[in-house]
């Protein structure tokens, strides 16, 4: 059972891939993504509820972090999942304790629409925040902005992929500390520090 007061934080993020939209693919940083969804884990996880879609990219660097840290993961971590993707969940998943499984729908993007929609609406987030990724992170922010209009927004930019164009794309522009700073572990305890 997550921690019942705690503030929760939404996490999406991914690693772009080559032979998706090459838009996402060449402005993506690699090292940081990870460096900074690995800052967000160690910030977020001891003082709040990260709560995330299981992707194979991100999830075993969650985890990795986690291990590191020796944290009671059942208050701390909430993982979604859609039953679509049963068959190939890595196996760090099963690591995880407080794993919500949505059930599947007809086909990919159906299942996909349905577990973004039901993460994210039926909980109550203090902030967002969006490193790298696809299309899917744009999903999530619309989907995030619509249930969540007052709640903090975070693209990062510097992470390149959809999160630097969504901080290209809002209005009013974000700092400008989001597309500048790679210091990820200063840069969350302070844009984070009324949250945690």
């Amino acid at each position: 059972m997550v921690g019942k007061n705690l503030n929760k934080i939404f996490l999406s993020a991914s690693i772009p891939l080559e032979d998706r939209d090459k838009i996402f693919y060449v402005t993506a940083d690699v090292i940081a993504i990870r460096d900074s969804v690995r800052a967000l884990a160690t910030v977020v996880v001891p003082n709040a509820i990260l709560v995330w879609g299981g992707h194979p990219a991100i999830t075993p660097l969650i985890r990795f972090v986690l291990e590191q840290m020796h944290v009671d993961l059942k208050r701390h971590v909430m993982l979604y999942q859609s039953e679509f993707f049963k068959a190939h969940f890595p196996p760090e998943n099963f690591d995880f304790e407080d794993i919500i499984l949505v059930p599947a729908e007809e086909n990919r993007d159906k299942s996909l629409i349905k577990m973004r929609h039901t993460m994210i609406a039926e909980n109550d987030f203090k902030a967002g925040i969006f490193i790298g990724g696809m299309e899917g992170v744009f999903e999530e922010y619309k989907i995030f902005k619509k249930y969540h209009p007052d709640a903090m927004t975070l693209p990062i930019g510097s992470t390149g992929a959809a999160a630097r164009l969504l901080f290209d794309e809002i209005k009013p522009k974000p700092s400008s500390e989001l597309i500048s700073n790679f210091a990820y572990m200063n840069l969350f305890q302070e844009t984070l520090k009324g949250y945690l």
